[in-house]
């Protein structure tokens, strides 16, 4: 613990209070981004096999096959799919029910894109007051003036702004692959819906049975 209070007691005298702060974003950054993942695993995103085999198999006409397949299924849409199989709800219910599921997972989103935002301009407000700080050792030392005192109170200065872009770009860079997964989400949602509340095979009713 006596440890760490110097660390930060000589990170905080090197690059100031600013990059303390950035130092406690990309914590809260990487404590989310690693409970996405883990939400992302336990729902399973992207691991939707036997749901796809699910609306394959209703599509052709054949639903107690198509029960089989959604039986095995862990995903998180399958409650979804399973009420449009039992015509349990309209289109428009059952977009909302996966709307509702896709929020659960993009919460945090928001959190992710602010810091990215706002990482590089915490970097540069804290350039901008190093700055200030080393023009008035300048003007203070007068006629004696030491380049070396200046060219390291730039350095420092500049530091803010290394570490404000060093947390932003692999936010953003992480913020875009979780987008996407999620646009790939939904296109699987929206496909899987309308195709099992209009299937191409010749299914009597939703629940009818059957390999056809």
């Amino acid at each position: 613990m006596e440890q760490l209070s110097e660390a930060l007691a000589r990170i905080a005298d090197l690059g100031g209070p600013v990059v303390l702060l950035l130092g406690a974003l990309s914590v809260l950054v990487l404590a989310v981004v690693l409970y996405k993942l883990w939400q992302f695993a336990s729902a399973g995103v992207g691991r939707h096999r036997a749901l796809s085999d699910a609306v394959a198999a209703w599509d052709r006409g054949a639903a107690d096959e198509a029960q089989r397949h959604l039986g095995r299924s862990t995903s998180y849409l399958r409650p979804v799919v399973a009420m449009a199989m039992e015509g349990a709800a309209d289109a428009r219910r059952l977009e909302a029910e996966a709307e509702l599921r896709f929020a659960r997972l993009e919460s945090g989103f928001r959190l992710l894109d602010s810091v990215a935002q706002l990482a590089p301009l915490l970097g540069l407000f804290g350039t901008v007051l190093g700055m200030i700080s080393a023009f008035q050792a300048l003007q203070a030392a007068g006629a004696q003036v030491d380049p070396s005192v200046l060219a390291g109170g730039i350095w420092v200065a500049l530091l803010t702004t290394a570490v404000g872009l060093a947390v932003a770009m692999p936010t953003a860079l992480i913020l875009s692959w979780f987008e996407a997964r999620m646009d790939g989400e939904r296109v699987l949602a929206q496909k899987a819906l309308h195709t099992v509340l209009a299937p191409a095979g010749a299914l009597g009713a939703p629940g009818a049975t059957g390999d056809a």
